[in-house]
C-alpha cells in the first residue's frame, strides 16, 4: 500500500513504506533466458505459467475457429471428417487441461504466498518442475499433430475410440502420454499448494481468515489431488492398452468402455470444479475491492465451497444417464446432482447482496467478475436440466451440453480474466489501459453470448458433427461470426498488456481503493523475499517483524512446531543462509520427461512418419530414460536451500514438517491411484463373471509366488524400521545394514516376480496354446498391469534406497538426520500394504 492504512482479511494492514531492496542473491537478470530456465521463485513460475497458458489459449482459440468455419454450412466448409475430429479433440483437451487450470495456476503462484505470508512455496525447485512439465507436456501434444494424426477420439476420450483399433495413429498415442505428463505436473503442484497453504501461513492467519482467493485455491488442489489421481489410473492403463496390449478397454471387453466412463467422470466432474474455483476466488476478491465492503455471509461462502468440493466426487454418474446403468442409481446421482446445485445458490447470492450493500466502482476487473456471475447463472440453470433423468436423455449428445459447458467453463475463464486485469498491477508495477479494458470487456461479452446462446436454440445439433439441418444456418453463421468477434477480444487484451507494460502508467503499491489482502501491503511488482521483515496478524492487523526472535516476544515467547526456538547472535541480526531461487535441474527434467514419452510412444511399431523408424523411437525411449535418472539424481543431490518459517499457522499439520507432510499428500494421491487399478479389475471382472473368471487364469498361477513375496516385503518393512531406529541411535553401520536388507528383499521381490511371469508367459495348455501373456485375455492384463504397477513403485523405492545407502556411507541419517528415512519409510510402508490387498485378490480369490 502507499501512505494509507488498509485492512486486510486477516484484519488491519499497516502501511508498507518503502521497502528494502531485496538480495538478488545467485539470481540471474530478469531479461536473461538463464533466469527463466532456471528460476524457482514463485512468483518468476507463476509469470510463466500465465503466459504460456495465453499460448495455449490462442492455440485451442485457433481450433476454435476452424470449427466454427467448418460449421459456416452443413456438411462442413474446410475440414475432412479425420481432421475436423482432430481439431475438436485438441480443442477440447487445450483448454480444459492447457489452458484453463494453468491460467488459474499461474495467479496462485504468484499471488498465494503474498496473500498468506510466506516467501515461496514449500518446494520451490518442485514447483519449477511442476511448470516445465506441463510446458513440455504441451509440446508433446503439438509435435503429436506430426506423428500421423493427433488424438482424434473426442476430448472425453471414450472407449473403445480410445484404443488403437480406432485410433491407431503414433500421434494419438503421444496425445496420451501428453495427457499423462500434463497429469504428474498437476500432482505435484497440488502436493506444494496444500503443504504451503497448511503449513506457510503467518502468524496469527487462520484458517477462517484467509483470503477467498487462497481458499478457493486450497480446495481446488485437494480436489485435484484425488481427481487427477483417478484420472492418472485411466491414462495408465489406457496406455497400456496403446503400447503394451492390455485389453481393458478393447470393444469386445467386458465392462471397458463402462470402466472408462466411470474413471474418466469420477475425475471429469470435480475437473468442472475445479477449473471455477479459482475464477469464483478472484470474483470474490474483486467484489470486495469494488464494492468497498467485505463480502457479505463470508464464513457461510466458504462453507458452501467446502461442501461442493466434498459433493463433487459424488455426482459423476450424471454423465452416464444413457448406460445401462439401472434407475434406482440414476435417481440417487439426478438427487446429488441437484443437490450440489444448492451450495452455488448461496455463494450467488452472496456475491449479489454483496453489490447490493456496497457501492459498486465499474472498472474493467469488476466488469468481468460481474460478467463470469452471469454467465455462470446461465449455464448453472440450463446444467440443472440436463441433471434430471428424463431431459438428460433428450439433450445429451446434442449442442444443448455444448452451449451450457461452454457457459460454465468459459464463465471461469471470464473471471479469471477480471483476475487478470485486477493482479495486472502488482506483477507489472503498470497500470493498464482502462478505456481498452472496457472496449475487451464488450467485446468479449458480446462476442460470447453471440457464438454461445444461439446453441441452445439449434440444440438438436449433434455433438462433434458438422452437418445440421439447412433451417439451422441463420444461427450457426452468427455463432461463427460471435466467435470471431469473441477472439478478436483477446489481441485486444494482448495488445493492451503489451502495450502498459512499455508505456503504461506506474503502479501505486495498491492502485485500488479498498483492496483488502496482504499482496497489496509490499511494492508493485514485488521484491525477490516478498516482505520487508515477517509478516504476522498476531494482533489482527498485518505487521512485519525483524527477527524471529522479535516475532516470539510479539507472541509472549512462541515456540516453533512445539519446541523452544533458541536463536544465535548471526540469526538475530538478519545473518541466516540466504535462500536459493535457482536450479537447471527442473527444467532439465522436463526435457528428459520429453524425450522419454517421445520414444515411448513409438515403441508398437504401425506406420511411422516420414524419417522416423522403429529404431529412432527405441534411441528416444533408451536415451530418455538415462537422461531422466541422471538429472533427478543431480536435483536429488543439488544443495538447494528452501524458505523456512520458524513461527506460522500450520492446522492441522503442528508438529509435522513440510517434507513429511508433502510426503502424506503425495501418499494420499497414491493410494487413490491403487484404489483406482483395484476398482477396475473388481468391476472388469464383476462384469465378465466373478466365478467364470477363473476359466480365464491357467492352472499353473498359483498361490506360493505371491506368499513368497508378501514374505519379502513385509520383511523389508521390518529392515527400514530397524534402520531408522540405528539412526536414532546414531549407528551408521546399523542404517547402512537395514538399508542394504531391504534392498536384498527388494530385489528378491522382483526376481522372483519375473521368474513367476517367464514362467506364465511360458505356459502351453490346451486353453492357453500361445502362453499367458499380457494380452491373452482380460485376466492376464489386469494381472500384469496392476502387479506391474506395484513393482514399478518396488523398483522406484530400491532406486531410492540404493542412493540412501551411498550417501549413509557419508555420514548421513545420523545425528538427528534420520527424517528421510522416516519419509522413505512412509513410502516403503505404503508400498507393502498395497501388496497385502493385491496377494487376496490375485492368488487367492
Amino acid at each position: 500500500m502507499s501512505d494509507e492504512t488498509k485492512r486486510t482479511d486477516g484484519g488491519e494492514a499497516t502501511a508498507a513504506g518503502e521497502l528494502p531492496a531485496a538480495d538478488e542473491h545467485a539470481m540471474p537478470g530478469l531479461g536473461t533466458i538463464e533466469r527463466w530456465v532456471t528460476t524457482t521463485n514463485h512468483k518468476d513460475v507463476g509469470i510463466l505459467y500465465i503466459v504460456t497458458s495465453l499460448f495455449f489459449l490462442l492455440f485451442g482459440g485457433v481450433l476454435a475457429l476452424l470449427i466454427r468455419l467448418q460449421m459456416w454450412v452443413p456438411g462442413g466448409l474446410l475440414l475432412d471428417g479425420l481432421s475436423y475430429n482432430q481439431t475438436v479433440s485438441t480443442h477440447g483437451l487445450i483448454m480444459v487441461f492447457w489452458f484453463l487450470s494453468p491460467f488459474a495456476f499461474g495467479f496462485a503462484n504468484y499471488i498465494v504466498p503474498l496473500q498468506i505470508g510466506a516467501k515461496d512455496l514449500a518446494f520451490p525447485r518442485l514447483n519449477a518442475l511442476s511448470y516445465w512439465l506441463y510446458l513440455f507436456s504441451g509440446v508433446l501434444l503439438m509435435i503429436s499433430f506430426f506423428q500421423g494424426a493427433t488424438f482424434s477420439g473426442g476430448w472425453t476420450m471414450y472407449a473403445p475410440l480410445n484404443i488403437p483399433v480406432y485410433t491407431p495413429q503414433i500421434g494419438a498415442s503421444m496425445a496420451v502420454l501428453a495427457l499423462l505428463m500434463f497429469t504428474a505436473s498437476v500432482t505435484v503442484g497440488g502436493v506444494n499448494f496444500i503443504t504451503t497453504i497448511h503449513r506457510m501461513r503467518a502468524k496469527g492467519l487462520t484458517m477462517w481468515k484467509m483470503p477467498l482467493f487462497t481458499w478457493s485455491i486450497l480446495l481446488t488442489v485437494w480436489m485435484m489431488l484425488f481427481a487427477f489421481a483417478a484420472l492418472l489410473a485411466a491414462l495408465v492403463i489406457l496406455s497400456a492398452d496403446r503400447l503394451l496390449g492390455t485389453t481393458y478397454f478393447a470393444a469386445t471387453g467386458a465392462g471397458g468402455s463402462l470402466l472408462w466412463a466411470h474413471l474418466f467422470w469420477f475425475f471429469g466432474h470435480p475437473e468442472v470444479y475445479i477449473v471455477f474455483f479459482p475464477a469464483l476466488g478472484a470474483m470474490a476478491e474483486i467484489f470486495q475491492t469494488f464494492t468497498g465492503r467485505r463480502l457479505v455471509g463470508r464464513k457461510y461462502f466458504i462453507g458452501a465451497m467446502l461442501l461442493v468440493a466434498i459433493q463433487s466426487f459424488a455426482v459423476w454418474m450424471h454423465h452416464m444417464f444413457l448406460t445401462a446403468i439401472n434407475l434406482q442409481i440414476k435417481t440417487l446421482f439426478m438427487a446429488t446432482t441437484i443437490g450440489i446445485s444448492l451450495p452455488f445458490d448461496l455463494m450467488v447470492f452472496a456475491l449479489i447482496y454483496t453489490m447490493l450493500k456496497g457501492k459498486i466502482r465499474f472498472k474493467t476487473p469488476f466488469l468481468f467478475a460481474f460478467g463470469a456471475l452471469v454467465l455462470f447463472i446461465l449455464g448453472g440453470i440450463t446444467g440443472v436440466f440436463l441433471g434430471a433423468v428424463v431431459l438428460d436423455y433428450e439433450l445429451r449428445g446434442t449442442y444443448w451440453v455444448v452451449a451450457h459447458f461452454h457457459y460454465v467453463m468459459v464463465g471461469g475463464v471470464t473471471g479469471l480474466i477480471g483476475g487478470i486485469y485486477y493482479w495486472y498491477p502488482k506483477i507489472t508495477g503498470k497500470m493498464y489501459d482502462e478505456f481498452l479494458g472496457k472496449v475487451q470487456f464488450v467485446m468479449y461479452f458480446v462476442g460470447f453470448n453471440l457464438v454461445y446462446f444461439p446453441m441452445f436454440v439449434v440444440w438438436e445439433t449433434p455433438r462433434r458433427v458438422f452437418d445440421y439441418p439447412v433451417e439451422f444456418i441463420p444461427w450457426h453463421r452468427a455463432a461463427t461470426v460471435g466467435a470471431f468477434l469473441l477472439g478478436t477480444s483477446f489481441l485486444v487484451m494482448l495488445y493492451n498488456f503489451y502495450q502498459s507494460y512499455f508505456t503504461g502508467e506506474d503502479a501505486a503499491d495498491s492502485p485500488w481503493a479498498y483492496a483488502t489482502t496482504a499482496e497489496w501491503a509490499v511494492p508493485s511488482p514485488p521484491p525477490l523475499e516478498n516482505f520487508p521483515g515477517i509478516p504476522s496478524y498476531l494482533k489482527g492487523k498485518l505487521s512485519f517483524h525483524d527477527s524471529p526472535a522479535d516475532l516470539a516476544a510479539a507472541d509472549g515467547g512462541a515456540t516453533a512446531d512445539g519446541g523452544v526456538v533458541v536463536y544465535d547472535d548471526a540469526h538475530d541480526h538478519g545473518h541466516e543462509e540466504h535462500e536459493d531461487h535457482t536450479s537447471i535441474w527442473p527444467f532439465a527434467t522436463g526435457i528428459a520427461s520429453l524425450v522419454l514419452l517421445v520414444g515411448l510412444s513409438g515403441l508398437t511399431g504401425g506406420s511411422y512418419p516420414e524419417g522416423m523408424t522403429g529404431s529412432v523411437y527405441i534411441a528416444f525411449t533408451v536415451a530418455g530414460t538415462a537422461f531422466l535418472l541422471y538429472t533427478l539424481t543431480k536435483m536429488t543431490a543439488e544443495q538447494f536451500t528452501g524458505p523456512t518459517m520458524e513461527f506460522a499457522e500450520r492446522w492441522p499439520f503442528e508438529g509435522v514438517s513440510n517434507m513429511k507432510t508433502g510426503m502424506w499428500v503425495f501418499l494420499a494421491s497414491d493410494v487413490v491411484l491403487f484404489g483406482a487399478f483395484i476398482g477396475s479389475y473388481v468391476f472388469i471382472r464383476v462384469a465378465e463373471g466373478w466365478t467364470t473368471w477363473h476359466h480365464l487364469i491357467p492352472e499353473e498361477h498359483v498361490t506360493m509366488p505371491g506368499l513368497i513375496n508378501t514374505y519379502l516385503l513385509l520383511t523389508s518393512s521390518f529392515a527400514v524400521v530397524l534402520a531408522l531406529v540405528a539412526a536414532e541411535r546414531g549407528s551408521q553401520r546399523g542404517v547402512i545394514a537395514g538399508l542394504v536388507t531391504t534392498v536384498l528383499l527388494g530385489l528378491g521381490f522382483l526376481a522372483n516376480k519375473a521368474l513367476e511371469w517367464n514362467h506364465l508367459f511360458h505356459v502351453h495348455s490346451e486353453a492357453f496354446p500361445n502362453g499367458w501373456e499380457i494380452s491373452t485375455n482380460v485376466a492376464s492384463s489386469t494381472f500384469y498391469l496392476t502387479t506391474g504397477l506395484h513393482g514399478a513403485h518396488v523398483i522406484v523405492g530400491l532406486i531410492i534406497a540404493t542412493y540412501m545407502i551411498w550417501r549413509a556411507r557419508n555420514g548421513a541419517y545420523v545425528n538427528g538426520d534420520e527424517a528421510p528415512l522416516e519419509h522413505f519409510g512412509l513410502y516403503w510402508h505404503l508400498v507393502d500394504i498395497v501388496w497385502l490387498f493385491l496377494f487376496p485378490l490375485f492368488y487367492i480369490l
